[in-house]
């Protein structure tokens, strides 16, 4: 008597590997069930686990494979051209992941690092643009938001913007700075106010306001230095 192909729902519904992935996590799953699962679909003799394993023996497990054309892969059954395309892409992003090299991090030691990093995108500006730099642990710039444009003053300047940011990037600590479109970097009464309110902030949420930096034309001032962020 012929013997009947196990389709994937003959399989155990705790045993598929979609279902597997969700309960158990990606690692556990073996070659086979991750190629399953980018597959899709079978045959109509043959489950996507069988398609699957026919793909690994093919190519010596994943060593071959990595290295497979799509014409290659289009001679194995189960495997069309859209299959092959969708493997393949899957195979070329994989790759580029591993190879990936993240960009070197601006690092800032002091109040002219800062200066360094936005000068000439801030120095001719016609409005206060205000802006926070999130740092790691070892005072990489994370990432650079701007968060308010317009007059500096505490109403518009709420450290729940600010902070909220520094949460979702885990950033270490943080660097306030804003330009003066007047180019004189001199700190004004809202300035010191803004700047005591966001460090009392940071002081409750554990995450430290190093300097509040103002950029004036080629010029700038911090407000670490004047004393008023300890």
């Amino acid at each position: 008597m012929k013997e009947q192909p196990l389709l994937i729902r003959d399989v155990p519904v705790s045993e598929r590997p979609r279902e597997r992935m969700l309960k158990d996590g990606i690692h556990v799953l073996s070659n086979q069930e991750l190629l399953a699962i980018l597959l899709r679909t079978g045959t109509k003799n043959e489950s996507v686990l069988q398609v699957a394993q026919h793909v690994l023996q093919a190519f010596d497990g994943i060593t071959m494979l990595k290295d497979a054309t799509i014409e290659e892969m289009c001679k194995l059954k189960g495997i069309g051209v859209a299959k092959a395309i969708e493997l393949s892409a899957a195979i070329e992003l994989g790759r580029r992941i591993h190879n990936y090299m993240p960009e070197e991090r601006y690092v800032i030691r002091s109040p002219e690092d800062v200066s360094n990093y936005v000068m000439e995108d801030l120095r001719f500006l016609k409005q206060e643009h205000f802006i926070a730099l999130y740092l790691n642990t070892k005072n990489q710039v994370l990432h650079r938001q701007t968060l308010f444009i317009g007059s500096l003053n505490a109403s518009i300047v709420h450290p729940r913007e600010v902070f909220k940011e520094a949460l979702k990037r885990s950033a270490a600590s943080l660097i306030c700075l804003h330009n003066h479109p007047s180019g004189d970097p001199t700190p004004s009464k809202e300035d010191i106010e803004v700047t005591r309110r966001l460090q009392q902030a940071g002081q409750v949420l554990g995450i430290e306001m190093l300097d509040h930096v103002i950029i004036g034309d080629r010029k700038y001032m911090s407000l670490k230095e004047q004393g008023y962020v300890k």
